[in-house]
């Protein structure tokens, strides 16, 4: 029997009071789904032989990936600086991406525009995007007849129980579109696992590599990125579509939603 877990990561904030400001308008979640089997076997070794091969990393201390700090060569990360280290590292990170067997599922809402239209009720942001995201785990998990649980990196004390919140309520009343007997039926976990990034869980740090250019991906789209995306993003994005969730082989409203 197969468990899976979709390990889960956003990009932005759910503040809707932020939403007028470009740099605040979109809230993304990106789940990364994995086989545990193959987490434990593959993806968790693999990463730590590479943070131990680059960067020092030690059982007793070990390095956690941060997109955003590898990308800007922080601490621990600053070997990056280095030309030839960093095309090395690319590669290999790439190189990986690619074998590792996982699926995505990225969901993007709009929140200037979602304001907007809902000038009276508006559905919480967070919660939200976690119901679309949960929604379409539940159906792969259908269609692969597996079960599973979700995971999503700690924020904090609020934070994690506003996560763990909306988790229990929509496993509980279930949605328009899966009902509460088909989450019971999928999900072998009534409750959202939230684990501190310092527990160095191989899963979240994949979907935070992969959140922010899988988000650009669906900005850039709909248009509304307003810039061009990186040469590595892309090299990402590229190797993304085999790892979409998808069905016969339409992506769209499946691996990749837009709100």
């Amino acid at each position: 029997m197969v468990k899976y877990r979709i390990y889960i990561d956003e990009v932005g904030n759910p503040d809707l009071d932020s939403s007028a400001d470009p740099n605040h308008r979109f809230l993304s979640l990106t789940g990364a789904i994995i086989d545990l089997a193959q987490v434990e076997a593959v993806v968790h070794p693999q990463m730590e032989a590479l943070k131990a091969k680059y960067f020092g990393s030690h059982p007793d201390d070990p390095v956690v990936f941060h997109r955003k700090d590898v990308m800007n060569c922080k601490p621990p990360f600053q070997v990056l600086a280095d030309p030839v280290l960093r095309t090395q590292f690319d590669e290999e990170l790439l190189t990986f991406l690619t074998t590792w067997n996982y699926r995505l599922i990225t969901v993007c809402l709009d929140k200037r525009k979602h304001q907007e239209t809902y000038t009276i009720w508006r559905f919480d942001p967070y919660h939200y995007c976690m119901t679309v995201l949960l929604e379409r785990f539940v159906l792969f998990l259908e269609r692969q007849e597996e079960h599973g649980d979700a995971m999503a990196e700690s924020r904090g004390g609020n934070e994690d129980m506003r996560l763990k919140a909306s988790f229990a309520r929509l496993v509980e009343r279930g949605t328009d579109y899966v009902s509460p007997a088909q989450f019971a039926g999928a999900l072998t976990s009534t409750q959202l696992k939230v684990k501190p990034k310092a527990n160095n869980i191989a899963g979240l740090q994949l979907a935070d590599l992969l959140a922010h250019p899988s988000r650009n991906e669906i900005l850039a789209e709909q248009e509304l990125l307003g810039r061009e995306i990186a040469p590595y993003a892309q090299q990402i994005i590229r190797i993304l579509q085999s790892k979409y969730d998808q069905q016969g082989g339409r992506i769209r409203g499946i691996g990749k939603k837009f709100l």
